[in-house]
């Protein structure tokens, strides 16, 4: 027996793996891997998702904040009496702080306040676009006949000029800088003729119109006496339209010369003269020395972050492509 128990032979060794080889359990480390792939992609993708959504939460935040004028800082109506201050800057025009759509809220909100005792217009401007001018100007007679013990001044800055000039002279006193830029009472539309160059270049231009005066002013074509006519015309009426204006507002201070209306811009103190401003004067001390209210309350909308961000991301490219080609054939007051 003891034979037999050393002649036990042992176990066979198990095979050897060739050099090389991938392990025996190669499929579960290449199955932990891709898990833990998964998960770390998916993990990626919710800090992503969490990221845009607190984005998103925080511009629907100020964009609804800045629709409905939310100031963080407290309500102006906790500050009493006050002078209620809007900014007109740059161009009249249907963007910027000279559009209607901006201005007119602003009006609003500061007519109704019961706190401001006055609102002074603060216009910095060269003029624009008539329609805009117009528009703010009705909103400025019909909030002086709903609010009749409520003034409202202008404050004219370094230019009040053409479409400034015909929102100021819708104001009860118009305040200057005896240096302020005053007047250019005149209508405008430019642009270019490309015709001869054309020419030259051997371009040919064919436009194809539904109607024989679609291709009114176009500046690729040869100017036509009956469309230079027509242009003429309308100028003329919306020229008259802004002395109607100018003399129902200014009514018997306006001194008037064959010059008032021309075109012509003069200083501030010689616009005083004529009466087309009142007083020398400047925000602060037509607060403190004529509404005898010193707080100044600014009412102006401006840009709010979303539409800083809209524009970051793009969504004002081309306007300025688009306000080249079609700006040419608006009449301007400027």
């Amino acid at each position: 027996m003891s034979d037999n128990l050393n002649n036990t032979t042992p176990p066979p060794n198990p095979p050897s793996q060739p050099q090389g080889a991938p392990p025996i359990n190669w499929e579960r480390e290449v199955l932990e891997k891709l898990v833990f792939a998964t998960i770390k992609e998916q993990r990626a993708n919710r800090r992503w998702s969490i990221f845009f959504k607190v984005f998103l939460l925080v511009v629907v935040f100020f964009a609804i904040a800045s629709y409905f004028d939310i100031h963080l800082g407290g309500d102006a109506e906790s500050l009493g009496r006050h002078t209620a201050l809007i900014e007109i800057e740059g161009n009249i025009e249907s963007e910027g702080s000279g559009a209607a759509s901006v201005v007119i809220p602003a009006l609003n909100k500061a007519f109704a306040d019961a706190g401001s005792a006055a609102i002074v217009l603060h216009i910095n401007s060269p003029g624009g676009s008539p329609v805009q001018a117009g528009m703010i100007v009705d909103e400025i007679h019909r909030l002086r006949r709903g609010y009749p013990n409520k003034p409202l001044y202008v404050v004219v800055d370094e230019i009040c000029a053409s479409g400034g000039y015909y929102i100021a002279a819708a104001a009860d006193r118009i305040y200057v800088n005896k240096a302020s830029i005053i007047g250019s009472i005149g209508v405008l539309m430019d642009g270019f003729g490309f015709t001869g160059t054309m020419e030259k270049l051997g371009v040919e231009r064919r436009l194809l119109t539904a109607g024989e005066n679609k291709g009114f002013l176009d500046p690729f074509s040869p100017q036509s006496e009956k469309h230079k006519q027509h242009a003429q015309t309308m100028l003329k009426e919306i020229h008259q339209q802004f002395i109607e204006v100018v003399r129902s507002g200014r009514g018997k201070r306006l001194h008037e010369t064959p010059e008032m209306f021309s075109g012509l811009f003069w200083t501030g103190a010689r616009a005083i003269e004529m009466g087309l401003a009142d007083d020398l004067g400047s925000v602060d001390s037509v607060a403190r020395d004529v509404v005898k209210a010193e707080d100044v309350i600014d009412y102006t909308q401006h840009e709010g972050l979303p539409e800083r961000v809209l524009k970051k991301f793009g969504a004002a490219v081309g306007t300025g492509a688009i306000k080249a080609v079609t700006q040419s054939v608006k009449p301007e007051l400027r």
